[in-house]
């Protein structure tokens, strides 16, 4: 007995201890995590902790202001009224709807959007109903506050553009941010509902510095995510401002111009900087009616226009340029050191080479010229003969050197290179070997020669500036960064064939034998020289040649020949180049030299090449009057298509 007691006694001692050395492992396991928990990791969760209880909120900071040259607005910021709700403190939503469909239209769109976010949030959210209130709807709504609970007026920015019309394919527009936007940049501010991003043009360009960066307000949040307190508030930085080249009052003289045509561009270029004080197309759209969400109804309008307003012509429109080429082919001669200013071609209205037969825009032909006569009368032969004695080579090479063929480099998406064609691209392109006839036709510009109005804007430039090769730029300065570009190398062209071609040119314009002499400034000092243009859109047969060339007016908008000029002012002093195109115009001297010849003026009255110009408002544009134009002469009563 005793024996068993003993045993039972020692069983309960070692089951005892046992028990006991578990209780005080755990123990000292709870005191080491305990530790752990407080001591060692203590901070990392207490942080974990307020991560948890604070919301962290970004705020979108004002984006940049585009001014142009002088300083006016192209681009800026206005305030947007927007009507949001807080479902929870409502009642019932859809009878809120109705009773705020009597001060606001609601769109499908509206409430498509709306429903979805209310059915993604939490109902103490607010959510975005309408936008874009005018004053006077968000004005009614504040005063009836009281009666609509949960409903309330929130006033953001929105980008405003002063001349929507003008200055469309310049500046471009924004709008919201879309999935690949998002893919292919990770600011986290593109993530708030509200940003807009730079789509098209300068706010595409200059899209990180016009942004800005974000500003943050930390918030006190429940476990329900519901606001409490805000407890900090960051500022953002603004997004950078830009100046641009432009004149704004050129700008919108220019496109107003253009708008007495159905379509067409116009470039007006500082020939000695590079400076773009103007760059229009036409037709144009309403870039406001992007930065607040167009319809699409509206762009589908857009999209099927058949002068494709959506399109910038004056970057990326392709034409043949015409005969506004046949100062390139006289330089290139000139230069090859084949002919000199003197050499004479007689005209007889054709030029026979194998069994083709070239033709002149005059039929009866211009009989005996020189260099200048011909440039001023475009005399299609005169050229012909040059061009069989340079060779498309040499063409080719001039070309490019006055900037044709490639991309002039503009600080601006979307530029088309243009062509221009040689014997290694025929062969590249087309597996065909290069034919002697088709020299001729590119010395009229015709062809597979393709040009944009930018790059002829530039060729005249550099015509006329004595051989510097400026390349075109819009951003003037931006806030915080670089500065334009205002000094370019020379061309190394002989300034005597330079003179030349410019002489050639004033000709043109100021002799009564001009193609242009009706389109001519009189204005003392102010005088313009340039050329005319006719392009071809289709074939002339010999049949119809037979019978007679169908006039432009009789033919079918598509078929007519696109019109072009270029020129430049003041002829004694070279300031400003100018381009004009209207597509399907007719002849260059009856339809583009008016227009340039106007534009020209309203540069000089501006002055816009000047640094800095006291507040001058723009002459009220008034659609030009023909019976105040000078009149043509006989020799000089217009351009007809070449062939």
């Amino acid at each position: 007995m005793h024996d068993f007691e003993s045993d039972r006694q020692r069983l309960f001692s070692r089951r005892t201890l046992l028990l006991g050395g578990l209780q005080a492992s755990v123990f000292a396991g709870l005191i080491a995590r305990m530790y752990y928990l407080q001591i060692t990791e203590g901070t990392r969760f207490a942080t974990l902790a307020e991560e948890n209880r604070i919301s962290t909120q970004l705020v979108a900071p004002p984006r940049g202001i585009i001014f142009d040259r002088f300083g006016e607005r192209l681009a800026a910021n206005e305030q947007n009224f927007r009507l949001l709700l807080v479902p929870e403190q409502v009642g019932s939503v859809e009878e809120m709807l109705t009773r705020l469909n009597a001060f606001v239209t609601l769109t499908e769109a509206d409430l498509r959007r709306f429903r979805r976010d209310l059915r993604r949030k939490r109902p103490f959210h607010p959510l975005l109903l309408a936008d874009n209130l005018t004053w006077a709807q968000a004005a009614a709504l504040e005063v009836r506050l009281p009666e609509l609970p949960g409903v309330s007026i929130d006033v953001g920015l929105i980008r405003h553009y002063p001349e929507a019309i003008a200055t469309a394919h310049v500046l471009g527009y924004v709008g919201a941010v879309s999935e690949a936007d998002l893919k292919a940049d990770a600011d986290p501010l593109l993530s708030l509902p509200a940003v807009q991003i730079g789509k098209t043009g300068i706010e595409k360009l200059l899209e990180k510095e016009l942004r800005g960066r974000a500003g943050a307000v930390d918030q006190e949040v429940n476990a329900h995510g519901r606001v409490i307190r805000r407890v900090d508030e960051r500022a953002g930085t603004p997004g950078q401002n830009v100046t641009l080249t432009l004149d704004r009052a050129l700008q919108n003289y220019v496109q107003q111009r253009l708008m007495t045509e159905r379509s067409g561009a116009a470039v007006v270029m500082d020939v000695h900087t590079g400076a773009l004080y103007a760059l229009a197309s036409h037709p144009s759209f309403d870039a406001n009616a992007f930065s607040r969400g167009i319809g699409q109804e509206t762009y589908s309008e857009l999209l099927n226009d058949e002068t494709a307003p959506l399109n910038n012509k004056a970057l990326a429109g392709l034409y043949a340029p015409g005969s506004t080429f046949k100062m390139v082919v006289a330089l290139a001669a000139l230069e090859a050191g084949i002919i000199d200013a003197g050499h004479p071609v007689t005209c007889y209205g054709a030029m026979q080479l194998g069994n083709h037969k070239f033709h002149c825009w005059k039929r009866g032909g211009h009989g005996t010229l020189d260099m200048i006569g011909a440039i001023r009368e475009s005399c299609d032969v005169y050229f012909y003969d040059l061009a069989s004695k340079v060779g498309i080579d040499g063409i080719a090479a001039m070309a490019r050197r006055l900037g044709l063929g490639t991309a002039t480099g503009l600080d601006l998406p979307g530029e088309k290179a243009g062509l221009v064609p040689d014997r290694l691209w025929k062969e590249a392109n087309r597996g065909e070997n290069w034919q002697a006839g088709e020299t001729l036709i590119v010395s009229i510009g015709q062809g597979y020669m393709l040009a944009t109005p930018l790059q002829l804007a530039v060729m005249t430039a550099r015509l006329v500036n004595g051989g510097v090769g400026v390349v075109p730029h819009l951003v003037k300065q931006i806030e915080q960064g670089r500065r334009e570009q205002t000094e370019w190398p020379t061309l190394g062209l002989s300034e005597r064939h330079l003179a030349t071609v410019r002489r050639a040119m004033s000709s043109v314009c100021n002799d009564k034998r001009g193609t242009a002499f009706g389109s001519r400034i009189t204005d003392k000092g102010q005088e313009m020289g340039g050329k005319t243009g006719t392009s071809q859109v289709r074939r002339i047969s010999m049949a119809e040649r037979s019978t007679g060339v169908i006039s432009n007016e009789n033919r079918p908008w598509r078929n007519r020949d696109h019109a072009l000029f270029v020129g430049f002012a003041p002829v004694g002093d070279p300031r400003y180049a100018v381009a004009v195109i209207v597509e399907h115009g007719g002849g260059g001297s009856k339809v583009a030299a008016p227009i340039a010849r106007d534009i020209l003026l309203e540069a000089q009255r501006l002055n816009s090449a000047a640094t800095r110009r006291a507040p001058l408002p723009a002459a009220e544009f008034i659609p030009p009057n023909p019976a105040n134009r000078p009149q043509t002469s006989a020799a000089g009563a217009g351009e007809e298509p070449s062939d």
